[in-house]
């Protein structure tokens, strides 16, 4: 093997990893096994594609080694393959935040019109924690906080949050937090929260975000 066969077929290899990426379907599938692993059906319903076509986008995320299978006796569900998948798309969607003007254009414009949406970085949530009476709410489906939380955190999945606001304490400071920065289930909690008079702001960044950077979490078997 000369040098340019050499090249030629490791970068062509290292190419399949962002075709894989290259896709806003895929980078949503992405986003959403960060949370932890689920069947083929909650994708689909999720990302609001057919089973069929989510199943293909699957296939070519496992081709890449960005996703494995995982299979418990007839159940087949997907994950991430390590946790340097979750690294890499948070890189890329950091990047493209800052230096994409576009998207920062689509965010604002999403929430226009909405309850001013005041945030609070992860190193600003544990500033409050340690001078302030917190309380943090996730809000995102139940599978996904039994797979993993922030510690302490008091789990209300947004479609049940208006039925439920007497479990929250209104003598605290509500940080709601969900999937990340383009999940709205925090958006939707602190506008319906703000109604009711609590106080109440997001966190910027999701769950993966505060797993990633080493903060104590919690899963419904034990502590880490």
């Amino acid at each position: 093997m000369d040098k340019r066969e050499f090249k030629d077929k490791v970068f062509s290899e290292l190419a399949k990893i962002s075709q894989a990426l290259g896709n806003a379907k895929r980078l949503e599938i992405v986003d959403l096994l960060a949370q932890g692993e689920k069947t083929v059906d909650k994708i689909a319903a999720s990302t609001g594609m057919s089973v069929a076509n989510t199943s293909q986008h699957l296939q070519v995320l496992k081709a890449g080694n960005l996703v494995s299978i995982q299979r418990k006796g007839n159940f087949i569900s997907y994950k991430l393959s390590c946790t340097d998948v979750a690294i890499i798309y948070t890189l890329l969607r950091d990047f493209g935040t800052s230096r994409i003007a576009e998207i920062d254009k689509v965010v604002k414009e999403f929430r226009a019109g909405k309850h001013n949406l005041d945030s609070v970085t992860v190193e600003e949530l544990i500033d409050k924690m340690s001078l302030e009476n917190v309380v943090l709410l996730d809000v995102r489906p139940q599978d996904e906080f039994e797979s993993g939380h922030i510690s302490g955190a008091l789990s209300i999945p947004i479609e049940q949050l208006a039925e439920r606001l007497s479990e929250i304490p209104s003598d605290k400071t509500v940080v709601a937090y969900c999937r990340g920065p383009f999940c709205v289930f925090a958006d939707e909690a602190v506008k319906l929260l703000h109604q009711h008079n609590f106080n109440v702001t997001r966190l910027e960044e999701g769950f993966p975000d505060w797993k990633m950077k080493g903060l104590p979490i919690e899963t419904t078997t034990q502590t880490k």
